[in-house]
């Protein structure tokens, strides 16, 4: 399969790359129109779907900032909700997702409750929910499927690399349904960690690259050794086949193929140890960059559970 980016896709990459690498702010990003690229054009957004989504984060990841949630709910929204709701959240000035739950797998169907009496209310508690603390409005999984909801009681918390998360507290929380069942959502969730997590291995293969190019040992860059070519070629070989699996499973969000990209960046994960080993101590000073990926790898890995977690669920849909 050919996952070579179209025209579209290329410029808004490039797009991506420009704004972030000024430290553009979230009122920057939103004027450009990359927080509405996949809303529906019906209410203001772009209509671009789940590689376009990977497009943007992969370049976010690339540059250790923190995730965007709203895109995640905006393609959630545009696949399943109503055109009021579709509207509602491209008015907010952040919305999120909150599907993890305290001691459960992403795949676990959800403790979350949603109860019908006149309208429909959810009680639960989601964590790491990322900004969580400042959103309007959130996509919230529940047994009884998806909802769309204002944050209850927020507790705020923090992941290591810094990215605001929070608890959040549902106690008859008023709701809207989205729709029956919340995999969809998770779907997109898990697709779009891994694109992060694949910007911040890319980000973290150039950083380690160029140094070993120029740092020298005995009279001679490290790059000559071959004990550390042969290193740096694993962290290559692994940054390519997360690549290959986070493509595919942002093409057709398909249940194996995200699971399999998720197990990816788990393996990734461990890659960064490669690379924290070729940079000698400075990879262990958290102001040096390459810190940064490796937390942020740590934290995206956790997100989804670690590899034995995916194993799991690859199995059970084989």
């Amino acid at each position: 399969m050919d996952f070579a980016l179209d025209e579209t896709q290329q410029e808004l990459r490039k797009l991506a790359a420009d704004l972030l690498a000024k430290q553009a702010g979230e009122d920057q990003l939103r004027e450009a129109g990359l927080l509405a690229v996949c809303l529906p054009e019906e209410v203001g957004g772009a209509g671009l779907g789940g590689v376009e989504m990977a497009v943007v984060l992969r370049e976010v990841g690339a540059r250790e900032l923190p995730a965007l949630p709203v895109l995640v709910s905006s393609l959630a929204i545009s696949r399943y909700g109503t055109r009021e709701q579709q509207a509602r959240l491209g008015q907010a000035r952040v919305s999120t997702v909150a599907l993890k739950e305290a001691g459960r797998a992403l795949a676990d169907p959800p403790q979350t409750r949603a109860h019908y009496s006149g309208g429909w209310t959810l009680t639960g508690q989601k964590c790491a929910v990322p900004y969580g603390a400042v959103a309007d409005v959130a996509l919230v999984s529940a047994a009884e499927g998806l909802f769309l909801a204002r944050p209850g009681q927020v507790v705020p918390e923090f992941a290591s690399t810094g990215e605001p998360l929070a608890t959040m507290v549902f106690d008859r929380t008023p709701a809207e349904k989205v729709a029956d069942d919340a995999d969809g959502v998770r779907l997109i969730y898990m697709a779009a960690v891994a694109a992060q997590a694949s910007g911040v291995l890319a980000g973290a293969l150039e950083l380690t690259t160029e140094y070993i190019k120029t740092r020298k040992q005995f009279g001679r860059a490290l790059a000559e050794f071959q004990a550390v070519t042969m290193q740096i070629a694993d962290v290559y070989v692994a940054s390519r086949a997360l690549d290959v699996a986070m493509w595919s499973a942002v093409w057709g969000l398909d249940a194996r193929d995200v699971a399999v990209a998720a197990y990816h960046v788990s393996e990734a994960f461990r890659e960064l140890f490669t690379c924290q080993h070729l940079h000698g101590g400075l990879g262990l000073d958290v102001t040096y960059p390459l810190h940064k990926s490796f937390a942020h790898a740590k934290h995206l890995s956790h997100l989804l559970g670690g590899a034995d977690a995916q194993l799991d669920l690859i199995g059970a849909l084989a």
